[in-house]
């Protein structure tokens, strides 16, 4: 049986000492309490980037253009119902200040700490790519 493709985008957000933004999922939501990348579903007709530009307004109040959003590698995972395609965005400059406007709470973590915030099975396997690039 196929599974529906579900295409999500996120992003790294990296600040001038290294560190990277992981969100909070809040309660009520699937996958709730696990830390991950900002962002989200990709809507029909929406490019990964518009949606990127779009997720991190709605959820953290900041403001990024197009051209500072950085492909940098990309998850395949297959959940039990439907199969997540995600690639994840570097981020280095935005507009604003970020604040948990959706997430139950968000942390600037090391990538060679991340292994404290417990994360969903598709942006666990990202975080090596971190530690290795950036």
């Amino acid at each position: 049986m196929t599974k529906p493709m579900v295409l999500v985008a996120a992003a790294a957000l990296v600040d001038v000492d290294g560190r990277v933004l992981i969100c909070q999922r809040p309660e009520g939501k699937q996958l709730a309490g696990l830390w991950e990348f900002p962002g989200g579903k990709v809507e029909p007709g929406e490019t990964p980037e518009a949606c990127l530009i779009r997720e991190l307004n709605e959820e953290l109040g900041i403001t990024v253009t197009k051209a500072c959003l950085a492909p940098f590698v990309f998850a395949s995972h297959e959940y039990e119902t439907f199969h997540l395609l995600m690639p994840l965005y570097l981020v280095r400059r935005w507009e604003g200040v970020v604040r948990a406007l959706e997430h139950k709470a968000i942390a600037w973590a090391r990538p060679n700490g991340m292994d404290a915030y417990p994360m969903p099975p598709a942006d666990a396997p990202l975080v090596a790519w971190l530690r290795d690039l950036i």
